[in-house]
């Protein structure tokens, strides 16, 4: 029997997680699973996309000029496609085949804290002071500006038209914003240890995110605890962590917590039964991490810790399996800054549909 020889096209190949040669023989196929942004990344390459976009503000280049260090597992930036950005290093990084296909940069100041790229190819992303949204050809489609005395990190799409964000603030509000429509579909007061306090608006909220199922999921970073709340700001569920900088309710129905104080990342059940724990003394000490931030989980099941780090000498990013084995560490600090955030952009999902991202 003559085995059919099957080419794919690039871009075929780049909307396709796997293939398999079973039709070949008659047998069931796999089904595909979409990786939507893969199809799109050539835009952010293509003649006419300009260096620096009308609203950008140059960022002074990256002085480490020390390798990487030798042996690390995985295979550096090319690793995975991906979005990255970090406290401290005011440029949105866009990597592909094992280097930077594409920058977004917006002076000096503080800080980005979370990024999306969406599957129409916008980047959506907060920068302390604002939140906005880009084109890969670095038009601004979208700006929010935080009103004095407030501050922005966290951000969210919800379709192509809406972004859930959280303004840190006296009190701080959390919004649903109709960027079509041009109008607040939600804004409601959350919680704060104290409504007095103009130096507890920083460290308020890191991360917001909205779920498949309708809820709010909320770490409120001083006040050691993570809520959902429901369609109507009525508390469903908590669990108390003393830092959560981030969670994420994953697919089967727990919730990835990362506790900046402790250095952990927990993936905890509805029932608060801890199921996974990550900390830095689980690892080689080659490739530990001083600091957690925010942490995607894969469709695979690995986890990806974004660390903060210390320049030169510290992981910026660590993979690792369910296992808790490493397979992936990035610590190349004359490319990137602290690691704040990643997209991985080759997983399956649509990033704009809540719960298709565990990011």
């Amino acid at each position: 029997m003559r085995i059919p020889i099957v080419k794919l096209t690039a871009s075929l190949a780049a909307g396709i997680t796997f293939f398999s040669f079973a039709t070949a023989f008659g047998q069931k196929a796999p089904v595909a699973r979409p990786t939507p942004l893969m199809r799109i990344l050539s835009r952010f390459i293509a003649p006419g996309v300009p260096a620096l976009g009308p609203a950008e503000s140059e960022v002074a280049p990256r002085k480490w000029d020390k390798p990487a260090p030798p042996g690390l597992p995985g295979n550096g930036m090319a690793q995975h496609p991906m979005l990255y950005v970090g406290e401290g290093y005011n440029k949105i990084l866009l990597v592909d085949n094992g280097k930077i296909a594409w920058t977004y940069s917006t002076g000096s100041g503080w800080e980005y804290d979370d990024v999306w790229m969406l599957s129409n190819g916008n980047i959506l992303f907060t920068r302390m002071q604002y939140v906005a949204e880009v084109t890969p050809e670095k038009n601004v489609v979208w700006r929010y500006d935080a009103p004095e005395g407030t501050e922005i990190h966290t951000c969210q799409p919800i379709g192509l038209d809406k972004v859930m964000f959280v303004q840190n603030g006296l009190p701080p509000k959390l919004f649903i914003v109709n960027i079509k429509a041009k109008a607040v579909e939600v804004q409601h007061d959350l919680p704060a240890p104290s409504l007095t306090d103009k130096a507890t608006v920083h460290a308020q909220f890191r991360r917001a995110r909205y779920t498949a199922q309708g809820t709010y999921l909320i770490p409120f970073l001083e006040m050691g605890k993570v809520v959902e709340y429901d369609k109507n700001f009525k508390e469903i569920w908590s669990y108390e962590i003393p830092t959560p900088w981030a969670a994420v309710r994953l697919k089967n129905g727990n919730t990835l917590i990362t506790d900046e104080k402790d250095i952990l990342t927990r993936e905890v059940n509805p029932a608060k039964e801890t199921v996974w724990e990550l900390r830095p003394g689980d690892l080689p000490e080659a490739y530990r991490y001083i600091n957690t931030q925010s942490a995607t989980r894969l469709a695979n099941g690995n986890t990806i810790i974004c660390s903060r780090g210390a320049e030169g000498k510290t992981p910026q990013l660590v993979e690792v399996t369910p296992d808790k084995k490493v397979v992936w560490v990035l610590q190349d600090w004359a490319n990137f800054g602290p690691a704040t955030a990643v997209q991985i952009l080759d997983e399956p999902g649509i990033p704009e549909k809540p719960g298709d991202s565990q990011h």
